[in-house]
């Protein structure tokens, strides 16, 4: 390693950034520059830089501050329209009607305001509970700290499955492999070592350097950090590309239902506007009611009711263990019909124990164990469950007392194999301790341990340890082998002195299934999702759990079956296949895009250094808190438990939180739809506009009060049962048949109001409001199940809002201030006839709804429970 330089933390140049071509000088050179030490900064060092240089972070903004998002809630086009519309009234001298307009306006953007900072600040404190950590030398000792918290002269100590979080120069490395696709697009690992290369070197020959965003495969390594935040590769080519992550199905949906409403409020608002100029209205009322029928039209609290609902469906997830990092993701879970996962962890208990530590023979022996334990415990790369096996199964360290470590040959997913070297007092060779793989293991074998000595390895005995290798793999053992080589003492050793090694015996390791996780599988299925087993296991163990839990064990693909496989024969087997078994880690992606190839909502579960290609490719990538930084980063949500029933939960609420979002859209496309085309005609007929501008805004205000409470509505459990997509074919034909329900009704108030009450202008239009915002909030009632409304009960947060909406409705004719906005008392007639025409209503909707659905099911048997409520 080289040199520290002299630290000095009060000079001037005390954590200065290096030029470009750093990676063409000597570390030790560097070092001096960034004034720290080869064994790093001391811990008032790292505070004066982080408060001088800001954290290590690629320029993601704060949180949006309170004035910033009041003040985007009139950005809006319809809202600043409105807005200058009635700037223009009060200089015309209708000061009162613009006073009136304004305050509804501002009313809503208040409360629009007011639910999405509310979702805000819950979503930064769940983000709050995960975050990346980096491990990192200060005042001489490793410790791990949050990766905002690296600065300029930390240096970092790597190993397999670490998130690299800034970029460096390597001080000193092991069989150090990097996956640089985010940055560079190479699939396969590239390995870097210290060193220096040419000034002029491209990103890709910088072979002593790693780099923020990256990944290490396998090896371990010291990094001195040289870039940090914003001034990495990384965060270069972010701000250059400006990247976003992909559009989710229901991010496409919300979008496509958007243009859809927008194409249609333009054309009424364009031909109502003509019209009324044409009858010769007066242009400033023509223009404020053309405007406030846009603003009928428009949800315009969707992104707040979504934002609501999301975040409040984040929340419920954390609580049942599930923490969201990518808020659209909860749509893509609630979609989700096949989930790919490994199996330990997930189908089993995931507490591997050591059951047995055999020789060659199948005999037990101390031995083996003492090479095992030696192994385990003195191998520096990555922590996995089948060491910390090995070091329960007999503590103390007794072994390692009387041994010296030598070296180390880390894992690889090539070799599948790590060894050890060690050095014995009274010994004058080096022992290679290497374990591993079964088959990999004993094909670097040239000799087997006996009771009498080490013997060639001909094929026979190689195949009597194969079929032991089997017979207990098919009783559910993970087994791995154990060799030994004894070699002249030398400084270093490497993958070419892992030949001609002595099999010395196996480990036993035991994984139960899981209890209730054959129930759990079975949730799944009634819940319309199919689960595929994708393991690096053998294919006896892997039958043998399936068996056990209830999967299909004969519908298996193999990874030797896999490599020779095209992508359309795999694009015809995956979707049978239950069991993918001795996968390599680069076929989990091809597996994963041939489901998605056919039509499927693929969900991931994986923990490890290989899977996050996979959670990448997936729709919904799931990883656990104790999985490595790389499978963190690359998920879309953390189970705080590896366990399928969290996941269940979470399935269960993201649905919910679908059903509850499609509920506000469908009530926008039914009474709201229809109320607006009722009136565009009627202002073309009557001669007066039906309603005054400031009353339809006022309508539209009201009625979206209720809608506030529909994130917390409770949710049928039917709608639960199915995967949830988007469907906007659904959505119009929902929209036509319901709004001409209202429409026709609302034609039926018109006649009533005209031909019987003979209703003077006031009265009509104070009527109209009257009925057309009690007919929206009974219509919520109807269409937020699929069931007899009265069959299903609403949430108490809805129920009271709705009765409380209803009954101030019911109230504003009568109440002081009702003549400014042009509301007169109804007479006790005109009153009784409304609660009538609304009872039927009422009634001819929910007829309605069930031939609707019906009818859906006939268009598309087995998939009616995907759509909207």
């Amino acid at each position: 390693m080289p040199q520290a330089a002299p630290a000095n933390p009060s000079s001037p140049a005390a954590g200065a950034t290096p030029a470009a071509g750093y990676w063409s000088r000597p570390a030790a050179e560097l070092i001096g520059q960034l004034q720290t030490t080869a064994t790093g900064l001391s811990s008032d060092q790292a505070r004066e830089r982080l408060a001088r240089d800001g954290g290590n972070s690629l320029g993601r903004s704060a949180a949006a501050s309170p004035w910033r998002l009041f003040a985007r809630q009139f950005y809006s086009p319809l809202v600043l329209i409105l807005i200058f519309a009635a700037v223009v009234s009060a200089f015309v001298g209708e000061g009162q009607e613009a006073a009136i307009i304004g305050a509804i306006v501002l009313a809503s953007c208040i409360l629009s305001f007011t639910q999405e900072y509310s979702a805000s600040r819950a979503m930064e404190a769940l983000k709050g509970r995960i975050s990346t950590r980096a491990s990192v030398l200060r005042d001489g000792r490793p410790v791990s700290i949050p990766t905002e918290e690296i600065v300029a002269g930390d240096v970092l100590t790597l190993s397999a499955g670490s998130l690299i979080p800034a970029d460096g120069v390597i001080l000193e490395a092991r069989d150090f492999n990097v996956s640089e696709a985010a940055l560079t697009g190479e699939t396969f690992p590239v390995v870097k070592s210290p060193g220096q290369v040419a000034p002029e070197a491209g990103l890709a020959l910088r072979s002593n350097v790693v780099f923020a965003g990256t990944s290490v495969r396998s090896g371990t390594a010291t990094v001195l950090v040289v870039q940090t935040g914003n001034h990495t590769v990384f965060a270069g080519i972010a701000a250059a590309i400006q990247r976003k992550p992909p559009q989710t199905e229901f991010g496409t949906g919300i979008r496509r239902f958007g243009s859809l409403m927008t194409q249609i409020m333009l054309v009424i608002v364009v031909l109502v506007f003509v019209a009324n100029l044409l009858l010769e209205r007066p242009l400033i009322d023509s223009l404020l009611f053309s405007l406030a029928l846009a603003v009928g039209l428009t949800p315009e609290l969707l992104p707040a009711i979504i934002s609501v609902t999301l975040s409040r469906g984040a929340r419920t997830l954390a609580g049942n263990g599930v923490i969201v990092r990518r808020l659209e993701a909860i749509e893509n879970l609630g979609s989700m019909d096949i989930l790919c996962t490994d199996k330990t962890g997930t189908l089993t208990e995931g507490v591997i124990h050591l059951d047995g530590c055999l020789d060659a023979e199948g005999a037990s022996s101390a031995q083996v164990m003492r090479w095992a334990r030696l192994n385990a415990m003195l191998q520096t790369g990555l922590k996995n469950p089948l060491d910390e096996a090995i070091a329960a199964a007999s503590p103390g360290n007794a072994d390692l007392g009387r041994c010296t470590k030598v070296d180390e040959i880390p894992y690889d997913f090539v070799r599948k194999s790590l060894s050890v070297v060690v050095r014995e007092a009274h010994s004058q060779d080096d022992l290679m301790i290497c374990k591993g793989a079964v088959l990999n293991v004993a094909a670097a074998c040239t000799w087997v341990l006996t009771a009498t000595g080490p013997v060639p390895l001909d094929p026979q005995r190689r195949a009597a340890l194969e079929e032991r290798f089997k017979a207990w793999s098919a009783e559910g053992y993970r087994v791995l082998a154990l060799a030994i080589r004894h070699l002249p003492r030398q400084r270093s050793y490497g993958r070419a002195d892992e030949v001609g090694l002595a099999f010395a015996g196996f480990l036993l390791f035991l994984d139960p299934p899981k209890p209730g996780v054959a129930q759990a599988l079975a949730a799944m299925a009634a819940r319309g999702i199919g689960v595929k087993v994708i393991t690096g296991d053998n294919r006896y163990v892997a039958q043998h759990l399936a068996a056990a839990v209830g999967l299909k064990a004969h519908a298996m693909i193999t990874g030797e079956q896999l490599s020779h496989m095209t992508k359309e024969a795999l694009f015809g087997l995956a979707p049978r296949t239950d069991l993918f078994v001795e996968i390599d880690p680069n076929q989990k992606e091809r597996i994963i895009a041939a489901l998605r190839q056919h039509g499927h909502a693929v969900g991931y579960l994986g923990d490890g250094i290989n899977d996050a290609p996979a959670l990448h490719t997936a729709d919904i990538g799931i990883s656990v808190e104790g999985a490595v930084e790389v499978a963190r980063e690359a998920a879309d949500m953390i189970l705080l438990q590896r366990d399928l029933g969290v996941l269940l939960a979470g399935i269960d609420d993201s649905r919910k939180t679908f059903a509850n979002t499609m509920k506000y859209i469908s009530i926008t496309t039914s009474a709201s739809f229809g109320n607006m085309i009722s009136m565009a005609f009627a202002s073309l007929f009557l001669p007066f506009l039906p309603l005054l501008a400031k009353q339809i805004l006022l309508n539209n205000f009201l009625s979206d009060l209720p809608a506030l409470a529909i994130a917390s509505d409770n949710v049928d459990l039917d709608q639960t049962r199915s995967p949830r997509h988007w469907d906007i074919g659904y959505i119009r034909r929902f929209m036509l048949c319901f709004g001409l329900v209202s429409t026709l009704f609302d034609f039926i108030t018109f006649g009533f109001l005209l031909g019987i009450a003979r209703a003077s202008a006031e009265t009509f239009q104070t009527a109209w409001f009257v009925e057309s915002l009690i007919t929206e909030l009974t219509i919520v009632l109807v269409i937020r199940t699929r069931r007899a409304f009265w069959r299903s009960r609403p949430s108490a947060l809805l129920a009271r809002l709705s009765v409380a909406v209803l009954a101030l409705a019911v109230a504003i004719p009568y109440l002081p201030a009702a003549g400014r906005l042009g509301f007169v008392p109804l007479p006790p007639m005109v009153m009784a006839g409304i609660v009538t025409i609304t009872a039927l209503y009422l009634l001819a909707s929910e007829a309605t709804k069930h031939w609707f659905f019906r009818h859906e099911q006939r268009r598309a048997p087995g998939h009616s429970a995907t759509h909207a409520p």
